[in-house]
This record gives C-alpha cells, structure tokens and sequence, in this order.
C-alpha cells in the first residue's frame, strides 16, 4: 500500500514506494475550477492523423447538409410551374412546403435521442437513405400526392442531418478551432437557402420541376456511400443506456407538429386559415398546452431515466441567447429565400432566372463570409463580432420594409445581400459560444434543441 507522508493533508503531492511507470508526457496537475485549462494538446503525428480522418468525415457531412438545405428552399419559384403540371390551386401546391415544415417539426426534436442513442454511421446512413427515397419519389412524381410524399421523406432526413454535423463538428473539433468549425457550418446555412432561388431558376430555364429533385439524388447517394465507409460506427458515450419514451414521441409530435400547422394556417385565405381543419388559433393553444405537458414529462424523466429531449440546456444563457439570436437570423433569411422569388416574380414580373441571378450575389457573399468570421471568432469576443452584426442586420430588415411595386431589382439586390451578409456575424460567433457552454453529454440535444427553435 502507498504511504504518504505527513505533508499529504497540505496539497504536497504523496509518496509512493514503488515508482511509477514512465510516462513520455508529464500530465498536468491543474486546480478543478481553472476554467482556463485546456485539454493537453496531442502529439503532432497523432493530431494530423485524427484532422484528416475528421476532415474526411466532416466535409461529406458538410455537403450532404448543404444539399437538404439546398432543397428547403428549392420550390419556391417552382410552385406555378408545379400548380400547372399537377393541376392544383396555390394553397395545395403550399403543402409541399407546409408538409415539409410540419415534418421537420415532428422529426427534429426527436433528433437528439436518435443521436445519443446510435453511432453516427447509422444516424447518417440512414437519414441520407431516406432523403434519398424522399428525392426520387418526388423527381418521378405523377400526382401531388406522390410529390408531398417525397417532400415529408426529404424532411425526415434533413430534420436529422442537421442536429447531427453540429454534434459531431463539437465532439470531434478542438476548442482553439470551434470557430473555424462553426464557420463551416455558417456558410453552408447561410449559403444553401440563399442559393437556393438562384440554382431553382438555372433548373427551370433547362428542364422540368422534376429536375430539382432528380438532380440532388446523385449527390445523396454519393454522401450515403462515403458516409458507410468513413463515419465511425461505435456507440455514444453512454447511448446503450438510453431508452425511448413513447408518451414523449406522442406528446413531441402533437405539440411541435401542432403549433407549425397553426402558425402557418394563420396567413390562410380561408376562414380555418389555409385550410385547417379548425380555427389556426385553437390549435395553436391545444398544442401550447402539449408543451407543457411535453416539458413536464422531460422535466420528470431527467430526475429518474433518459429524456425525449433533455432540457437541462436551457439552464446555461449563452445557450438560450444564441437559440433566441439565430432563430431571428435564420428565420429572416429563410423568410426572405421564400417570399422574395414570390414577390420579384408575381409583384415585379421577373423570370425565374432573372429571379436567381438577383438573389445570387446574396449566396455568394454568405459563403465567403461565413470562414472569415469564423477565423475571426477563434480570435476575438463574440461580442465584438454580433454587435455590429445586429446594427446592419435591423437596417436590413427596414429596407424590406420599403418594398412596392416599384421597387428596383437593384434594390432588391442590395437589401439581400446585406442580409446575406451580416448573418454570419450573428450565426457564426453565437453557435460556437452557445453549443460549447453545455457539457459534451448534452451535445446531441443541445443541437437538436437549437434546430427545433429555428
């Protein structure tokens, strides 16, 4: 047995009789509440071996989410062409995008059980062969019915894929890089809707609305394949021991799928609000009272055995500020995606090429602005970056304000691109600062939680 000495109880580190064995790094002794320590950094061979198998893995993640949020935003100027072929009225063609939001809803906050629950091999395997699935039954689509059943298989995997890249860019990516790492994510979410209007339009002056599903396929498969063979296949910490709760499915399904079907039918021409079943604002008060019932239950289940969605994220502010910022950001950024193509072709008679090629710019500047501000993120305060982010970012949205029948396309071009561009200063700092307050167990949730809000 060791023996210490009579200076152990000082904090001198104790003796032992036999030595211990070499080591070829010393290991730091560090006080428990240095917020300051850092983990030890690696040998030079062993981190670049672990960046390039990351690297490997991260890049097909960071296309295939660039491809399904590509895809949101897609329909948006092909909803005539699809009223014609199909012979539908406006406010079914909008199914397909309402049944889109209404699955993502559903599926979501689901996310992050599936996450903490299997390897991430299977997770992406399976949410790109369901994308997949969900992209040829809608390329090949004879019936709006066949097309919304593509679209709800779409949302399936893009409500996964998501929670997924910023999990695993927070497990994988050392701390002096997250910014970096959230700069990626950044431009590929600040890239993809913008983008969207613009390579929509490129597909519809050259062929068919089938083309905007077919022509994604390829890509998926190809991401399935890589991700088959390069995504690891051991499990979560913890994950055998998790166990689903159906009164949780069941209450998460009624209440999140419930309130985006009543928030969205509140701008329906009809007097049930786009057609549903009830009055928009009943529903949106019986779902309100699911979630509670919903947090309740989670509230319980933390206490006694694994959550549905693990709310204890919520208790950290960096959290719960960067999930209020950036649902305002993404939500004007993808607002606009959708309802400009609407407004450059209904209100000021634009094609829908010329549609894309006003939106381009905007893409474009997201793309390169998003690394930037990543590498300035590794470097400098979050505030420093979102403060000026949010000044031109409110400027932006008064500028919206001023749109009429009248309004240039230059107009329209400049407004864009500064929403385009300022959104990575929101995005980019807050995400890095709001994921890496949790403790690492809560990852999975914490992104499913922040994707569940936008």
């Amino acid at each position: 047995m060791p023996q210490t000495n009579s200076h152990s109880s000082s904090g001198e580190i104790p003796e032992v009789e036999h030595p211990l064995p070499a080591v070829t790094a010393p290991v730091p002794i560090v006080s428990p509440i240095d917020s300051d320590y850092k983990k030890p950094a690696k040998s030079p061979a062993v981190e670049e071996k672990l960046e390039r198998a990351d690297f490997l893995l991260v890049m097909v993640m960071v296309i295939a989410v660039f491809i399904l949020i590509l895809n949101e935003t897609l329909l948006g100027v092909a909803l005539p062409a699809i009223m014609e072929d199909l012979w539908v009225t406006a406010s079914t063609a909008q199914w397909s995008s309402t049944g889109f939001m209404l699955t993502m809803a559903v599926v979501t906050p689901a996310s992050g059980f599936i996450i903490s629950r299997f390897s991430i091999r299977h997770v992406f395997v399976g949410a790109m062969a369901v994308f997949s699935a969900g992209s040829l039954v809608a390329g090949l689509a004879p019936t709006f019915a066949f097309l919304l059943l593509g679209r709800v298989l779409q949302a399936m995997g893009t409500g996964i894929i998501m929670p997924l890249l910023m999990t695993t860019m927070m497990r994988l990516v050392p701390p002096s890089r997250i910014g970096r790492a959230m700069g990626l994510i950044g431009m590929v979410i600040s890239a993809a809707p913008a983008l969207g209007p613009t390579v929509s339009g490129l597909i519809l002056s050259i062929g068919t609305w089938h083309w905007l599903f077919l022509s994604v396929l390829p890509i998926g498969l190809i991401a399935l394949l890589v991700g088959l063979r390069l995504a690891p296949s051991s499990l979560p910490e913890g994950g055998e021991d998790q166990r689903l709760d159906v009164l949780s499915m069941v209450l998460s399904t009624i209440g999140f799928g419930g309130l985006v079907w009543g928030l969205s039918s509140l701008g329906g021409a009809s007097s049930h609000g786009g057609g549903a079943p009830v009055n928009p604002w009943i529903l949106v008060a019986v779902s309100a009272v699911v979630l509670v019932i919903f947090v309740a239950r989670q509230l319980q289940l933390q206490k006694t055995a694994s959550p549905f969605m693990d709310l204890r994220v919520f208790t950290s502010f960096p959290f719960v500020l960067t999930v209020l910022m950036s649902s305002i950001a993404m939500g004007v950024l993808l607002g606009s995606s959708v309802l400009l193509p609407l407004y450059t072709v209904n209100v000021l008679g634009m094609s829908s090429l010329e549609t894309g090629l006003v939106l381009l710019p905007g893409g474009i500047l997201a793309a390169l602005m998003s690394p930037v501000v990543g590498n300035l993120a590794d470097k400098f305060s979050p505030r420093v970056l979102v403060i000026p982010g949010a000044i031109l970012f409110a400027a932006a949205i008064w500028l919206l304000t001023m749109f009429d029948e009248s309004t240039s396309p230059l107009f329209v071009l400049m407004t864009y691109l500064v929403i385009s561009g300022v959104i990575p200063f929101l995005n980019t700092p807050m995400m890095g600062m709001g994921l890496g307050s949790l403790p690492q167990h809560l990852y999975s949730y914490g992104s499913s939680a922040m994707t569940t809000v936008q």
